[in-house]
């Protein structure tokens, strides 16, 4: 088994916990939807949120929806002249004998023009 990364990426409206939680969770459920992943086989979670977003850590929806063993690590991203405001963003470390071709990226919202060429419509 290797471990692969999964990317994703989400934005909101505003910085609120539940917004942000929410949103954060639409885009967990859907990665592991989208890559049929099984939490026990996640090694670590880490999350960036821009610098706009401080309402709430990210990783608490993950905690809600169960990922209490999971090592899971919030930070800021950089701040960039002119990026995507109000963005989470997660990279997903997964045991898997998947290969990387096959591993499927979930960016949502927003997030979509940050990296169109890993991502394709994932139904919910």
């Amino acid at each position: 088994m290797t471990v692969r990364g999964i990317r994703g990426a989400t934005t909101v409206d505003v910085d609120e916990a539940e917004t942000i939680i929410t949103a954060t969770r639409e885009l967990l459920e859907r990665i592991a939807a989208a890559n049929r992943l099984n939490t026990e086989d996640v090694a670590s979670v880490i999350f960036t949120a821009t610098q706009d977003l401080g309402a709430v850590y990210p990783a608490r929806a993950a905690r809600e929806m169960g990922w209490v063993h999971v090592p899971l690590l919030c930070m800021q991203e950089m701040a960039v002249v002119d990026s995507l405001p109000r963005c989470i963003r997660v990279l997903v470390l997964w045991n898997t004998d998947l290969p990387q071709s096959k591993i499927r990226h979930v960016y949502l919202g927003q997030a979509r023009a940050l990296r169109p060429d890993l991502t394709e419509e994932v139904e919910p």
